[in-house]
């Protein structure tokens, strides 16, 4: 059901963090200069002692829309991006991470989908007018392959279904018991069990790009299982 235009809900953007001082900065600056929807920003930290925190604390004497919540779940991805489902009690919200990779100037137009109904929004590095720029080789085909293949042979609505990068109305997210375990594929767990469910999901071009600064915690061989879990549930 489309949501009426003229009572606009505010969207959170979770942004887990893990010593990203150097990088949060221009973060701030990049969506404060490219997101014009109304938002209050949500950092997810670990732990007291994160570089990212005393930095947060700087900007927050200027905005009071931007929150800095403590991860208590456990530590790593996983737990901070469920902690930031935890800390929306309702409406939008929005998942990018503090590295800059993801296409902040399609914010706006993801918001517009759910205004329109969708439950889900997936930015998409594979379809058409999407790219994907540097990252590891192998990580990358296998992101492409899982999503071009579910895509084509199981009609799912996205041709991206490993990206993190996705706007959610948090009453699905109340709706699916999350099981995984390892870390970023909560996101394909998260949009397979909403296409089995007959949620309105659809896509909009984005382009992904490497991190230019910091180190990145995602752990291919590590997760590859848990990845392999969700691909083969949405596809059988």
């Amino acid at each position: 059901m489309a949501i009426s235009k003229s009572n606009k809900p505010l969207l959170y953007i979770i942004t887990p963090v893990y010593n990203e001082a150097d990088n949060f900065p221009a973060l701030y600056n990049e969506i404060s200069k490219k997101v014009k929807t109304p938002h209050k920003i949500v950092v997810v930290y670990d732990f007291n002692e994160d570089t990212t925190v005393a930095v947060v604390k700087q900007y927050q004497k200027q905005d009071k829309n931007l929150i800095l919540y403590k991860n208590i779940r456990g530590r790593g991805a996983l737990n901070a991006i469920l902690s930031g489902f935890d800390y929306v009690k309702s409406g939008p919200l929005l998942v990018t991470m503090a590295d800059l990779s993801d296409d902040l100037r399609v914010v706006d137009a993801m918001y517009e989908k759910y205004l329109d109904g969708a439950d889900l929004v997936c930015g998409s590095r594979y379809m058409p007018g999407g790219r994907q720029i540097g990252g590891p080789f192998i990580k990358r085909t296998l992101s492409r392959l899982a999503g071009v293949s579910l895509y084509h042979l199981r009609h799912f609505p996205t041709h991206d279904v490993t990206n993190n990068f996705k706007l959610y109305d948090k009453a699905l997210l109340d709706s699916i018991t999350v099981e995984s375990q390892g870390g970023f594929e909560v996101a394909m767990e998260i949009t397979a069990k909403a296409f089995k469910t007959k949620k309105k999901i659809v896509e909009i071009p984005s382009t992904w790009t490497d991190r230019t600064a910091g180190d990145s915690n995602f752990q291919l061989w590590k997760w590859l299982p848990s990845y392999l879990r969700w691909y083969f549930y949405a596809f059988f």
